[in-house]
């Protein structure tokens, strides 16, 4: 496509309070999604707006793979969309899921994402886009800071076994980087027990006042 697209930001006519992007980061097997739905049940219990994004269920449908996306978009559109893991399609999966974040939190939500997102400066576009939408309280960045033997004696998916068996290629953690965040709103301890860790988000989300009353 060479042709330029021409188009408008188009301002909504209802203005809502923001609601705000918590964005859990860590290695495969970490605890990220448990961590957001026992934070994401906490919240539901106490009337709180609020919804989890989950790296898996995402590449389901709005980030599918090749694999996925060619039985009904046919192999040329599936080479065009489609994500895999490789860095630049790791970069567009966060883009993408980044956007839809944003969104969410516009309208007033809680949103929990649980992506491994290992690249730094993918996680800080993220944060600089919701940001510059609203204000710094707006991104809650929490890393479930899990040893890397702790994930692969859990390993609930079995992708550590493939990736050090040779099956599985650029997994993070083994061949594939993962850049810790080097300052994080909220730093998990991920061999604690999940209510714990819960509590630790629910308790910096009320230090920022970002529960409703």
């Amino acid at each position: 496509m060479t042709e330029k697209t021409l188009v408008t930001w188009h301002e909504q006519s209802v203005k809502r309070p923001r609601g705000c992007v918590v964005w859990f980061t860590g290695l495969s097997g970490s605890g990220k999604s448990t961590v957001a739905n026992c934070v994401d049940s906490m919240l539901y219990e106490s009337n709180q707006r609020s919804f989890v994004l989950d790296g898996d269920n995402i590449r389901h449908g709005l980030n599918a793979s090749l694999e996925l996306l060619e039985p009904n978009h046919g192999l040329e559109f599936a080479k065009r969309f489609g994500l895999g893991f490789g860095p630049q399609d790791r970069e567009e999966n966060i883009r993408r899921i980044g956007c839809v974040a944003d969104i969410f939190c516009s309208s007033g939500t809680i949103t929990l994402t649980a992506f491994v997102s290992p690249y730094r400066s993918d996680r800080d576009r993220v944060r600089a886009m919701v940001i510059a939408n609203g204000n710094d309280a707006d991104f809650i960045e929490v890393f479930v800071d899990t040893p890397l033997e702790i994930c692969e004696q859990r390993d609930p998916k079995g992708l550590y076994a493939k990736a050090r068996a040779g099956e599985l290629k650029g997994f993070t953690g083994i061949d594939a980087p993962y850049e810790p965040p080097s300052n994080p709103e909220v730093h998990l301890d991920g061999s604690a027990p999940v209510e714990q860790l819960a509590e630790q988000v629910i308790k910096y989300l009320e230090s920022k006042n970002k529960l409703r009353k």
